[in-house]
């Protein structure tokens, strides 16, 4: 009853956003424009990134104040990012005019497919190969997937019945006993659906599964609003601390958490069909769209709860999550709750694709999209671009375009 009861609040709660001011939202017959217009630079920008990118270095963000590009090496969570856009405007420009550009890249990356300790393969290896085994299928695009999945399990834990996001650390408030869990593990889970439906093997759906149901268990509170950390003792499975370590704090809202969880619970319900993610994207979307702390234009400030709103820094790249989310769940939900999101989605991406978030060409580093936040607390890649946040912005112009 109460599970009926909270569909039929998100229904109504989800639809009562059509009656927000409508300045919000832009001129949607211009949408397609600012589409294309934002798929040419984002082609140039990514050919000049790829310019100044060292071999074997992955662009992270870029710091204007020392027209600095910052990279990483193929290990750091967000190496697959750089690739999967690239994989992603080829689709769009129907070419492959990033082949010699992403070829070494891929090269350089597949290292990472026996990489045991972390947990973001799927971000890492998902969104690269996963993306060019979708558009050009290889065994050699396969066997890397395969390697990953059997790489992502090793870190799951069955009494808890959760894949562990970091190793114990004093920094992320786990013990030798303890194993951390973040809400941004929802994204990982992609790669293992995809590895059952190749192999046969049940081992990586249920594991996907059973990780899905404790993190809506223990993650998300009664409002749909979600912790960004959750410590379980690794011998009990018991919850021992439920936490924050990049929102503002313990019980704040996070809006990049916010979007993980939404956009994980949109994918779990599209590999299993089973009703109950279907309710909680609807209930996260629901959370998101309908918060006091939603600015008009819908770009959110980097926590629901962040300090010195009206005044908060935005994260562009929890939007671009967001917006790219919505147009996938809003193939999934009833109307007229499948509208309302659709409308959403796309007021949140018009109001992506203007001069105060699309950098001109040859600015920005080479990155798309502009005012990303990424680790407030910790003071790093703020008021940035950020790799994801280009990466999530091309999927929802993507997807628009593919409604």
């Amino acid at each position: 009853m109460k599970k009926h009861l909270l569909s039929i609040f998100t229904l109504f709660a989800l639809a009562s956003c059509g009656q927000k001011e409508k300045q919000q939202e832009p001129e949607k017959e211009n949408l397609d424009q600012k589409i294309e217009a934002t798929l040419q630079t984002a082609t140039e920008q990514y050919k000049y990134l790829g310019s100044i990118t060292p071999k074997s270095r992955y662009p992270k963000t870029y710091h204007a104040q020392k027209d600095s590009l910052e990279t990483s090496d193929s290990g750091w969570w967000c190496s697959g990012f750089y690739p999967g856009t690239l994989l992603y405007l080829d689709e769009a420009n129907k070419n492959n005019v990033f082949k010699k550009q992403l070829e070494p890249v891929l090269d350089d990356l597949k290292r990472e497919q026996f990489n045991k300790s972390t947990h973001d393969l799927g971000f890492m290896m998902y969104c690269s190969f996963g993306n060019a085994e979708r558009l050009t299928p290889k065994k050699e695009y396969e066997e890397v997937l395969m390697n990953s999945a059997k790489s992502l399990i090793t870190r799951y834990n069955d009494k808890a019945k959760c894949i562990k996001s970091w190793d114990s650390a004093p920094w992320n408030h786990a013990s030798a006993e303890e194993m951390p869990v973040i809400i941004d593990n929802m994204m990982n889970l992609e790669l293992l659906f995809w590895a059952t439906k190749h192999s046969g093997d049940s081992t990586y759906y249920k594991i996907a599964v059973n990780h899905a149901n404790t993190t809506m268990k223990n993650h998300f509170r009664t409002d749909f609003s979600s912790f960004h950390e959750v410590v379980y003792n690794i011998n009990t499975g018991a919850v021992t601390k439920q936490i924050t370590n990049q929102g503002a704090a313990d019980d704040s809202s996070w809006a990049r958490g916010q979007a993980w969880g939404l956009y994980g619970y949109v994918v779990m319900y599209r590999e299993t069909k089973d009703a109950k993610y279907l309710n909680e994207a609807e209930n996260i979307a629901n959370y998101i769209l309908n918060h006091p702390n939603l600015p008009k234009d819908m770009i959110p400030y980097w926590d629901f709860n962040a300090p010195g709103i009206p005044n908060a820094l935005r994260d562009s790249s929890a939007a671009a999550i967001i917006s790219s989310a919505l147009f996938e769940l809003s193939k999934y939900s009833g109307k007229p709750l499948a509208s309302r999101l659709k409308n959403d989605a796309e007021t949140i991406l018009g109001n992506l694709l203007t001069p105060q978030y699309i950098a001109k060409p040859k600015t920005n580093g080479g990155f798309i999209l502009m005012h990303g936040v990424g680790n407030m607390p910790n003071k790093t890649e703020v008021d940035t671009p950020l790799s994801y946040g280009d990466y999530y912005l091309v999927e929802a112009m993507l997807r628009h375009k593919n409604y």
